[in-house]
């Protein structure tokens, strides 16, 4: 083995380590889920969205989760407040089941494109709200600049998102350090690649702005996040922004980067509030009993 390769080995680990810390505690149930949509509430294609929500809600995974696990909480959430709710599966890689995210983004974006006008054919609704944990609120902004989202999209509410970058608590600091790393991980969760800060794909992302108009942006970050980090890198500038940061609704509110996106109340509430602003209600620390 040449001395890089060895040199590389316990980088690599740290990188995959520290890059499942975006997957959830898979359950057997959510396993056994993963490619079978539930059939009814939560992806039911023959739900109508009501008065009071007239837009469908798409939920876009993290790294490295799936349409089921990252959203066994916020999806039953969210439609028992009567929404619609959907739930994609994007970045496959062949081979590798269940963990997702991990493909070109560009890619992910086209199949974001696609289930989005899936959803609203079969709603009837003209526009989508889109609620994306870590990778899944940065990557439909490409879709929104891109790929036409804009004219499909009403709003985009991010927790935890990637928006400039992840450096993994600054692990990715430390690729340069290793000759042939990046390539090694650009050819082979090329996913992982394109969020490494200073990428062709985020230099392309966050060149002339960060939002486009017409959709409205909420990103809900945590200062405890150890993987989008550093957290005020989540923010976005832009006339119609919305960036919170947690422990400024409930001081008290210690989640990282997995939790604000799997079980915290708190930030599901502020979630809430960005879907429907005409009703919202202040966050605080008792949102977690709501």
């Amino acid at each position: 083995m040449l001395p890089w390769k060895r040199a590389f080995r316990p980088l690599a680990a740290l990188l995959l380590t520290a890059a499942a810390l975006t997957v959830p505690a898979a359950t057997a149930t959510a396993t056994a889920a993963a490619d079978s949509a539930p059939s009814s509430g939560w992806n039911d294609f023959s739900c109508k969205p009501s008065t009071a929500h007239p837009r469908p809600v798409i939920l876009v995974h993290g790294t490295l989760g799936n349409s089921v696990d990252n959203w066994l909480s916020l999806a039953p959430y969210l439609e028992s407040r009567g929404y619609c709710v959907y739930s994609l599966d994007y970045g496959q890689l062949a081979g590798v089941p269940v963990f997702h995210g991990l493909g070109p983004i560009t890619a992910s974006a086209q199949q974001l494109s696609a289930y989005v006008d899936k959803v609203l054919a079969a709603t009837g609704a003209a526009k989508a709200d889109l609620v994306g944990h870590s990778q899944g609120g940065m990557m439909p902004r490409y879709y929104l600049k891109f790929l036409g989202g804009a004219a499909r999209v009403n709003a985009l509410v991010g927790l935890a998102p990637d928006n400039h970058g992840a450096t993994l608590s600054g692990l990715t600091n430390l690729l340069p350090y290793f000759p042939g790393a990046s390539d090694l991980i650009k050819a082979t969760t090329p996913g992982l690649a394109d969020q490494v800060p200073g990428s062709d794909f985020l230099t392309k992302l966050n060149a002339g702005g960060d939002t486009v108009p017409g959709v409205h942006y909420t990103v809900i970050a945590t200062k405890y996040d150890e993987v989008a980090t550093p957290w005020r890198s989540q923010y976005l500038s832009g006339s119609d922004v919305h960036n919170v940061l947690l422990q400024d609704l409930c001081p008290v509110d210690v989640s990282e980067h997995v939790v604000i996106g799997l079980f915290d109340r708190i930030a599901f509430h502020e979630v809430a509030n960005a879907l429907d602003p005409a009703h919202a209600t202040a966050t605080t620390c008792a949102s977690a009993l709501s």
